[in-house]
């Protein structure tokens, strides 16, 4: 695997440093809407799982999705590259220690995870198979409101997805210091904060466009 993670530019779009590829942390039903429009309960605090470094992609090549297993829903989702490393006990650091901000997708076999949720099995199959999270380059986080992040989904040049980070159950700084309780975070890993209304299944074909706020626009491909 050669995946590492990009930074690019804000003028230019050039690609201008790189790290290595690590875990990537994601938390679930962190937008109250989302919860719901899946029958969901909002839970009382983060829920966090992991996806390995083999499920990133570039968000900006076109991607597959899994054959024969059902709808692939697309989740999308601000993301946090770690720079420096985080653990127990660093609350006082966890915005320092962000080096970068991106667009994620969260790519979920969403048939495969109600079956495994029903028999009380870990997701790790719907949600972390190989290419299951396509992420763009990133930018710096430098002088970012992280109350006020828009974040948007075109499809097919319909918007589907349509959200502020202002309405995130538990902010980014609160959920870094959460994340680094139970799980070191190191140089090269990835946090997703979780997605807003309005996710839903992809086929083969579809053309979409990820815009975080003003700072990256993405267009990419489904094969």
């Amino acid at each position: 695997m050669d995946y590492r993670h990009r930074f690019s530019d804000t003028e230019s779009g050039v690609s201008v440093l790189e790290l290595p590829a690590g875990k990537v942390v994601c938390v679930g039903r962190n937008y109250a809407e989302h919860a719901r429009e899946l029958n969901n309960a909002v839970p009382a605090e983060p829920m966090l799982f992991i996806k390995p470094a083999t499920s990133l992609v570039r968000m900006e090549e076109p991607f597959l999705i899994p054959r024969g297993q059902g709808d692939c829903h697309v989740e999308t989702e601000m993301a946090l590259l770690i720079g420096e490393t985080l653990t127990k006990g660093d609350d006082d650091k966890v915005l320092s220690a962000i080096a970068g901000v991106g667009i994620g997708f969260d790519l979920t076999l969403r048939e495969v995870q109600n079956s495994l949720k029903q028999q009380g099995h870990p997701w790790e199959k719907a949600k972390a198979f190989d290419g299951s999270c396509p992420l763009s380059a990133f930018v710096s986080p430098e002088g970012i409101a992280w109350n006020d992040v828009n974040l948007q989904l075109m499809r097919n040049g319909q918007l589907q997805q349509n959200g502020n980070s202002g309405d995130m159950i538990t902010p980014v700084a609160e959920l870094l210091a959460y994340i680094c309780r139970f799980f070191t975070l190191c140089p090269g890993d990835v946090v997703m904060t979780g997605t807003p209304a309005g996710v839903g299944p992809l086929v083969s074909g579809d053309k979409l466009e990820a815009r975080l706020s003003d700072w990256i626009v993405v267009t990419t491909t489904v094969l």
